[in-house]
């Protein structure tokens, strides 16, 4: 394994969420026979603390946010609208007192048939293209919260490939600090959460699909 170790993540957290991009993720299911379940990283956001509006972190420590606020490379995971969780990954420099990634896409690479059933769907590239259906598909919930991803353990991240380019924009469903560009896009992976299936997005998402798959290999 060539897990990503805790330096990694303490930085500034967007520099982090950027350089995620391309990286694999990885879920251990466990259960009478193991399974792993990963995808390249293709969407990322950064959120900070007190200089963020849109973060958790903000108004400062609680109950919800704590994770936040502790060692970096923990995975934090918070139910969102009461509907479905976010998986994030907590990350910032030692100048800032918290921080942390949301993942809202991978490009699913092992495990396909598994996440298909976790989603009940089988278009791989609805599967895990938004943060409630990437943790749908890696079956990712509150008991994971405080996960440490940089060892050995139910989920990590590891290197993956370089991506070609990444996009920087504002980040997604948020009313507060839209002036941040804080969103990071795998370039050319455009079948974003909150767009139609078009007939372009469908096909420039195919492309990085393919890309990913024969630089990385894949097993269904």
């Amino acid at each position: 394994m060539n897990i990503l170790n805790r330096r990694f993540y303490a930085r500034p957290t967007q520099d982090v969420a950027k350089e995620l991009i391309g990286k694999k993720l990885l879920r251990l299911l466990g259960g009478s026979s193991p399974h792993i379940v990963s995808g390249i990283i293709v969407e990322a956001e950064a959120y900070g603390s007190t200089d963020d509006e849109a973060s958790h972190a903000f108004n400062g420590i609680s109950v919800r946010n704590s994770m936040m606020f502790e060692d970096v490379g923990r995975s934090y995971v918070y139910l969102s609208y009461g509907t479905h969780f976010c998986f994030n990954i907590t990350a910032h420099s030692a100048n800032e007192s918290a921080g942390a990634v949301l993942i809202r896409a991978i490009q699913p690479l092992e495990g396909l048939s598994i996440m298909r059933r976790f989603r009940a769907i089988d278009d791989p590239f609805l599967i895990a293209s938004g943060p409630g259906r990437l943790t749908q598909a890696l079956n990712i919930k509150k008991n994971d919260n405080g996960v440490d991803v940089t060892v050995p353990n139910s989920i990590i991240v590891e290197n993956g490939i370089v991506p070609p380019a990444i996009l920087v924009s504002s980040r997604i469903g948020i009313s507060k600090a839209t002036n941040k560009q804080w969103r990071y896009v795998f370039a050319h992976w455009d079948h974003h959460a909150d767009l139609p299936l078009s007939s372009q997005y469908a096909s420039r998402s195919r492309q990085t699909y393919t890309a990913v798959y024969r630089i990385c290999g894949a097993n269904s």
